[in-house]
């Protein structure tokens, strides 16, 4: 005979199950209905990261680049590995398909080939997300709501994700480092030779990604510090040693090229200016008068111009600088253009919520760099409280070395893994309320799920059907 407890808890637990998979067929349905109706031509610089695919071959194959990179694309600074697939498939492409439109077709056919690859890419990432809570909380289920929930409600994930870009490949091997390094912290430290192997190639690809990635490497330095045990201190150094070193012969290659043929290891498309708070107006930093308060009415450009938090805030959860749903670039194709700056500026006030639970599971993980006796529970969260805090000001580094009057620079899709670094923060934070506190923990996951519902139309594409898709589609199977 079940309690009245019992049969309490196994409804709710039957209820988690419908929302689980009800929230994960909504992920996968955005991911799909995003695949037919985004041309990665009309992301962020998209011209440019095309130009790189198109000209990936002359820049990277030995004897063939006559001209400086530059030259290619004003994208020339970004590392090689997230053109490597569509670049391979251009280059099939042309070989096999006969039409006079052939370099128009190969390029929807690997645009469209890329986002199915990062939109697995993102779902393998939720699944080692749900591996490390598993892990980190001991629970017997494997599926987990709240990852889901937390972690896939970020609008500004299906524009990246639809993108030619490469911080999805960020997002996939963070995700993989982070659930090596985990084991890691469980075994004391104790390393195998599997270990290091893991670890070293995957930080040689993330600086091969995106040199975002270069914000998460920090933080793993700061918690040698947070060691107290001499042995445990002594493996972990090794450790380190061994991995970064492993990523630096893997990655370097690249970054000594922009040296040798710009004269700096961080070449960019625009000159820095020496680091100066004054770089940056009063009202980034503090942001004030009428236009503010259109992050709530009107959260897309040219509003709030150049105001650091709110323009980052709206393109988290909206989609400020008009490239996805908002299509400021093509007021002419976009749908319900004359209504979007409304259902926007709805989504940004009920994003509050899922934003409020960001910043209080980093309060309450906060505690964990003070514990002087540390499980590796505690030294997992203290490396996700510090990466988060090197995330963000390193960001905000970037974006004060390199000013721009209208704030251009200021995406959400550039810092996508901070926020999901919060994100996973604020998961652990509400797996342990569900064991102190249900009540609690199920207002948050019907809200969550509320506000998923709610923001479910800002996380896909406005732009029509992709023309052509079909006949090449067709042609290729």
């Amino acid at each position: 005979m079940f309690t009245g407890e019992q049969l309490k808890k196994t409804k709710f637990e039957k209820i988690e199950s419908i929302l689980f998979a009800l929230t994960a067929g909504g992920i996968v349905s955005v991911l799909i209905y995003n695949l037919f109706h985004f041309d990665q031509l009309n992301g962020y610089d998209g011209l440019a990261h095309h130009q790189y695919v198109q000209s990936f071959v002359n820049m990277y194959w030995p004897g063939l680049q006559a001209e400086p990179s530059a030259s290619y694309t004003y994208e020339f600074f970004s590392p090689p590995l997230p053109y490597l697939f569509p670049a391979t498939l251009n280059e099939i492409c042309k070989i096999y398909l006969q039409s006079e439109n052939i370099y128009e077709y190969c390029r929807i056919f690997y645009s469209f080939n890329n986002i199915i690859l990062q939109s697995i890419l993102f779902i393998f990432t939720l699944f080692l997300y749900m591996k490390i809570i598993k892990r980190l909380t001991g629970s017997s289920k494997m599926l987990n709501l709240s990852v889901l929930l937390i972690l896939g409600i970020f609008t500004a994930n299906y524009r990246t994700i639809s993108m030619l870009r490469g911080e999805t490949y960020i997002l996939f091997l963070n995700s993989f480092l982070l659930y090596r390094m985990l084991i890691l912290f469980q075994k004391s430290f104790k390393y195998e030779k599997i270990d290091v192997i893991l670890c070293g190639i995957t930080i040689g690809l993330l600086a091969l990604s995106r040199q975002w990635a270069f914000l998460l490497f920090p933080a793993y330095f700061l918690i040698y510090f947070l060691i107290k045990n001499y042995e445990e201190k002594k493996f972990y150094f090794k450790f380190l040693f061994y991995i970064f070193s492993i990523g630096f012969f893997i990655s370097s290659w690249f970054y000594f090229g922009l040296f040798f043929e710009y004269g700096t290891f961080t070449a960019f498309n625009k000159d820095p200016v020496p680091f100066n708070f004054s770089n940056q107006p009063l009202s980034f930093y503090l942001p004030y008068g009428d236009e503010v308060s259109m992050v709530f009415t009107k959260p897309i450009r040219p509003y709030f111009s150049n105001q650091f938090l709110p323009i980052l805030y709206a393109d988290l959860w909206g989609d400020y600088w008009g490239y996805f749903t908002f299509t400021a670039q093509a007021l002419d194709l976009g749908r319900n253009q004359l209504l979007i700056g409304d259902y926007l500026a709805r989504v940004t006030i009920i994003s509050l919520f899922p934003t409020f639970l960001l910043l209080l599971g980093f309060k309450t993980n906060f505690k964990n760099l003070k514990l002087k006796v540390k499980s590796y529970q505690s030294y997992f969260i203290s490396y996700l409280i510090l990466s988060i805090l090197v995330s963000f000001f390193g960001y905000l580094w970037f974006l004060i070395s390199y000013p721009e009057q209208s704030g251009d620079t200021n995406k959400a899709t550039y810092i996508i893994h901070l926020f999901h670094l919060l994100g996973l923060s604020a998961v652990y934070y509400l797996e342990k309320i569900k064991l102190t506190n249900v009540k609690i923990y199920y207002f948050w996951i019907f809200a969550l799920s509320a506000v998923f519902v709610h923001n479910y139309k800002a996380m896909t594409s406005h732009f029509p059907m992709l023309d052509n898709l079909s006949e090449i589609v067709f042609y290729f199977s």
